[in-house]
C-alpha cells in the first residue's frame, strides 16, 4: 500500500499585530502629526547644511574637521529651529573620491512610529559626504 503525502500549511509561530497609527485622542505616541519630522523634511535640512559648507569646494585634507564640524552644528541649529519635542544625534563623514569606495551601516530599536533614522549621501567631483540624523521624541 503506498503512502499518501499530503501538505499541510504550517502555522506561524507569532501572530503580527497591526497597530493603528493614532491614539484614540488622535495623538501618535504622544504627538500631533505637526510634531512629527519627515524624511523630505530632514533630506533638505542636511543638504541645505551641507551645500552651505562645502559648495562647490574642491576636497581639501586641510578644511576637512571644519567641513565635518560646519555640517553637523548647521544641522542641530537648523533642527532646533523647528522647535519639535525631539532630541537628535548627528554624524557626517567625508572622504576625497579617490575611485574607492565608502561604506556605512546603522541600526537603532526605538518606537518607530514617531522616531527615526535618516542618511543623506552627498557629492560633488572631488568630495563624498554621508551624513546621518537620528531624531527620538523626547
Amino acid at each position: 500500500a503506498a503512502r499518501r503525502h499530503t501538505l499541510r500549511r504550517a502555522r506561524p509561530r507569532f501572530r503580527v499585530r497591526t497597530m493603528p497609527l493614532a491614539d484614540d485622542d488622535g495623538l501618535i505616541s504622544g504627538l500631533t502629526e505637526e510634531q512629527l519630522i519627515t524624511n523630505e523634511e530632514m533630506d533638505g535640512l542636511v543638504k541645505e547644511a551641507i551645500e552651505q559648507t562645502v559648495g562647490t569646494n574642491a576636497f581639501m585634507h586641510t578644511k576637512v574637521n571644519q567641513w565635518t564640524s560646519n555640517v553637523v552644528e548647521g544641522c542641530l541649529k537648523r533642527l532646533a529651529g523647528l522647535q519639535k519635542p525631539f532630541k537628535y544625534v548627528c554624524t557626517c563623514n567625508f572622504v576625497q573620491k579617490a575611485g574607492a569606495g565608502m561604506h556605512t551601516a546603522s541600526t537603532a530599536l526605538w518606537d518607530g512610529k514617531v522616531d527615526g533614522k535618516h542618511t543623506v549621501q552627498w557629492e560633488n567631483q572631488t568630495i563624498q559626504c554621508i551624513c546621518t540624523v537620528y531624531w527620538l521624541a523626547i
